[in-house]
């Protein structure tokens, strides 16, 4: 089951979860957890508008595109935020209106122009394999895992050196300013790392994994521990298992990779809302009943 082609799509949702885990978390505990969805259908627009100033189609061109327009995203969310703008809301109106214009754009000025967006954003993890990185002769192997690897490096170079900044951000933006830290500073440099995390996995792997992958390993670490590192750690733990129990269901059913993959995530977190030793709903109410039960003498 495992074979070549299986270790190849499994090594690259895994560099997936554990890129979009370090970002994700985040991103959960700031209650921002759909900016990565708000960032992948930006990206549009951006790819609309490198191509008409441009005129070139190449991947690099796009793909910077769409990561500059991830993160104008993450700027005008923050932006409305800070007007007064529920949070929902101004994550809500900023990608609906960007996807809108990229639209209007790509209809109106780039209609007779072949702007392939299936290759060059929106990938597919079962072919993963077959688009190979080739250095001279050799074949380094597949490009999205090269990709997904020096993202998954990047992220954890990055929060690792700024980790306690990026902590008290999180968890209290007052007493990092009060301590000297630079909140916007820090803020605005985890939606770089949102922006390119996601635009670089959903050209890799697709929508459906990328976004996922961002959310879900992220909000059961955040049920099953209080600790932020060990939710970090767990997250990506749970992106791994997503991965390659994704895959196996893939097969076994014959079904989408990238679907079996979230389903599994999906699954994992499910399990985690039920019987978290702390927060699940099954654990509380069994817990509330022998408390119950003892407090009448029936538990000795």
């Amino acid at each position: 089951m495992f074979d070549t082609y299986g270790l190849q799509i499994v090594g690259t949702g895994a560099l997936v979860a554990g890129a979009c885990a370090f970002v994700g978390c985040f991103l959960i505990l700031r209650k921002m957890a759909m900016l990565g969805d708000a960032i992948s259908h930006s990206a549009l627009l951006g790819i609309v508008l490198a191509f008409l100033l441009t005129g070139d189609r190449g991947i690099l061109v796009m793909f910077l595109g769409a990561a500059a327009f991830g993160l104008l995203t993450a700027v005008m969310v923050q932006t409305l935020e800070g007007s007064g703008v529920a949070s929902d809301a101004a994550i809500g109106v900023t990608f609906t209106a960007f996807f809108a214009l990229g639209v209007v754009l790509l209809t109106a000025f780039a209609g007779r122009v072949h702007l392939d967006l299936e290759h060059v954003l929106y990938g597919e993890i079962a072919y993963v394999p077959w688009d190979v990185l080739v250095l001279g002769d050799t074949v380094l192997g597949p490009k999205a895992m090269w990709t997904m690897g020096a993202v998954f490096l990047l992220n954890l170079f990055v929060i690792g050196l700024f980790y306690k900044e990026f902590k008290l951000c999180a968890f209290d933006a007052g007493m990092a300013a009060a301590l000297g830290i630079n909140v916007a500073l820090f803020h605005y440099m985890l939606m770089g790392l949102v922006s390119l995390t996601t635009v670089a996995a959903f050209e890799s792997v697709g929508a459906i994994l990328s976004v996922a992958m961002l959310i879900v390993p992220g909000a059961t670490a955040y049920l099953l521990t209080e600790n932020l590192a060990k939710m970090l750690g767990i997250s990506v733990l749970i992106g791994v298992a997503s991965s390659a129990g994704g895959y196996v269901v893939a097969t076994l059913l014959d079904c989408s990779i990238a679907g079996a993959m979230a389903g599994v995530a999906g699954a994992f977190f499910a399990a985690a809302f039920l019987f978290s030793p702390s927060q699940g709903v099954v654990t509380r109410r069994w817990y509330k009943r022998a408390v119950g039960l003892e407090g009448r003498g029936v538990v000795q």
